[in-house]
């Protein structure tokens, strides 16, 4: 998954928008839906219901904390959801007296609290759904998400970054100013943290000494993309990013345990992802592929047991279209 895969345009869920886009949103906006996960920014303070919770004392719940859906759980574990309209129907058919597990709905969507929170914006908009439950890695449910909880929550960071950037000023004045040069970026299995920090440091470097938003944003998605390749399949190894005057040379290297049939691996949509990776939304069988795609040059070569390298190499002066 990758800035340019997701058409984020303008997501709309309830009276909610998050007025989001790729082409004219602030890079650091795009930064920060990536890199933030759902838990960062859901609301943990759950009010559920039990299945004999009655439909009447669901609405007084509703009511009494100004919330519009509510959780039907047992233990921690969730069941069902009773929404608004839920209450509603209710009402007018005369059956607010009956228990939540007769009318709940129990076909739901469910996110986790590891997937970031560019995955939930998709979902918003793919569904149309006010909130989504999130459940932890052991399914149980530790909390909601809302729209509004992703915009107090692009706030909030995007103000942490703005005071960050602000307390490294003095400290990048004396950096070197030459764009040339070699950086090593250790990247570590499974590690989804820090996954994107490699690709986040390049772009910032390219941006500083005004290489072109479209060449930018082709090498920002190929550090990323083999940056998460490693992450997901490796056991652990480096992004290499090797600036010249005229060009990127972004390289990741690991030692193990290699790929088994790399044309195969090149295919659009093949993926060896275990269902937990997919399920934090990321091992879609894209990301070769994605690589290579907007790379002037591509090349990768493996050894069972011994590794894989890949290097993509990007011109500041483009010889073909921007393919983001």
């Amino acid at each position: 998954m990758f800035i340019a895969n997701i058409p984020l345009r303008g997501y709309n869920a309830g009276m909610q928008t998050i007025p989001i886009n790729t082409y004219t949103s602030p890079t650091v906006i795009l930064e920060l839906i990536y890199r933030l996960k759902i838990k960062h920014v859901m609301c943990r303070k759950l009010y559920t219901a039990g299945t004999n919770t009655t439909l009447r004392e669901i609405q007084l719940l509703m009511r009494e904390k100004s919330i519009t859906g509510v959780p039907v759980v047992e233990g921690k574990r969730i069941l069902g959801i009773v929404s608004m309209d839920d209450i509603i129907c209710a009402l007018d058919q005369g059956y607010i007296n009956d228990p939540a597990s007769k009318w709940m709905s129990r076909n739901l969507i469910i996110l986790e609290d590891d997937m970031p929170v560019s995955f939930a914006i998709s979902y918003f908009d793919k569904h149309k759904y006010r909130r989504f439950p999130v459940i932890n890695k052991d399914k149980e449910l530790v909390g909601m998400i809302t729209t509004r909880d992703i915009t107090t929550g692009l706030l909030v960071e995007l103000n942490r970054e703005v005071d960050r950037i602000e307390r490294m000023k003095t400290d990048t004045q004396s950096e070197d100013t030459r764009l040339e040069g070699l950086r090593r970026y250790e990247i570590m299995k499974h590690n989804f943290e820090k996954a994107g920090l490699a690709s986040m440091e390049i772009k910032k470097r390219l941006k500083s000494h005004g290489i072109p938003s479209p060449v930018i944003r082709r090498a920002a998605i190929a550090a990323y993309e083999l940056e998460i390749n490693l992450v997901i399949h490796s056991d652990g190894g480096e992004i290499i990013s090797h600036f010249f005057e005229d060009r990127i040379e972004i390289t990741a290297r690991d030692s193990g345990p290699g790929i088994a049939d790399v044309e195969l691996a090149m295919t659009e949509g093949y993926t060896t992802a275990t269902p937990w990776i997919r399920s934090l939304g990321f091992g879609a069988g894209m990301g070769l592929p994605n690589a290579k795609k907007v790379s002037d040059e591509f090349t990768i070569t493996s050894h069972p047991h011994k590794g894989t390298e890949a290097t993509s190499i990007i011109w500041y002066q483009p010889n073909k279209e921007d393919a983001s």
